[in-house]
């Protein structure tokens, strides 16, 4: 922990003249009024803490909570302000790992209105694919600073999804590397709609691809629609993931995403 953001800190003393004080386990606290609060989930217990407290120095306006599980934190919602973000750290493990993989399944699906981040020591470009497609609305690396980690978690709850660099790297790559879309998109698309994945995983808009393949916008917005449903994606970030992780696994997702 950062000590030039809590400088001289006295767990002892039971009020502590300083911008962040801590008044109970579970929560860091910024004086001044909360529209707002962070739920940051983590078992262990110094991990979270020190997390929390780096943070509620960071956003004055937030209130900075920090449990061991989501029943913890039911259990005493009704004393935080409303809810606007879950940050999820799960450290070293894998997000394939399957009590990481389940509890990203179960708390994306039970907040369907409250963003999902994931936090990791890993940015790993197949890491990054599964926790989106097992609901996670963010994915940020530890190695980025706290600062950092707070504008990314408000990028997540205007509505955004972050993915590191290295993650766009990863996916240039792909693109480069593949001179085919046929063989793991063979028995999924049609040969149009692969026409569409293409331009999809290379970034163009509707409009660009209508110009490209001489077609109507509304047709591409069709074949889009359609391409979503196939690979159960809600919106065209989720589509350019699902698809590159169906080409790191060589076509052996067919079956999962028909």
């Amino acid at each position: 922990m950062n000590s030039a953001l809590i400088p001289n800190l006295d767990l002892r003393q039971e009020n502590v003249a300083l911008p962040l004080r801590i008044d109970n386990p579970n929560t860091a606290v910024v004086p001044g009024r909360h529209t707002h609060s962070l739920v940051i989930l983590d078992n262990r217990e110094l991990d979270r803490q020190c997390l929390a407290q780096c943070m509620a120095a960071q956003k004055a306006d937030l209130q900075i909570l920090a449990f061991g599980s989501i029943e913890e934190w039911k259990q005493k919602r009704d004393e935080y302000p409303p809810l606007s973000a879950i940050l999820l750290n799960v450290g070293g493990k894998k997000i394939d790992e399957p009590a990481v993989s389940e509890q990203i399944r179960k708390l994306s699906s039970e907040f369907v209105s409250t963003p999902l981040i994931v936090l990791a020591d890993s940015d790993d470009f197949g890491q990054i694919v599964r926790a989106l497609e097992y609901g996670a609305k963010g994915f940020i690396p530890a190695s980025v600073s706290v600062s950092v980690c707070m504008e990314l978690i408000a990028l997540s709850v205007a509505g955004g999804i972050f993915v590191p660099a290295s993650a766009l790297f990863a996916m240039r790559h792909l693109l480069d590397s593949s001179n085919s879309t046929a063989r793991p998109l063979a028995g999924i698309f049609t040969d149009r709609q692969v026409e569409v994945v293409e331009a999809l995983r290379r970034g163009k808009a509707n409009k660009i691809i209508a110009y490209e393949l001489n077609l109507r916008e509304s047709t591409v917005k069709v074949h889009v629609r359609n391409i979503m449903k196939k690979v159960k994606a809600t919106n065209r970030t989720e589509v350019v993931f699902k698809l590159n992780d169906l080409f790191l696994s060589g076509g052996s997702a067919t079956n999962s995403l028909c």
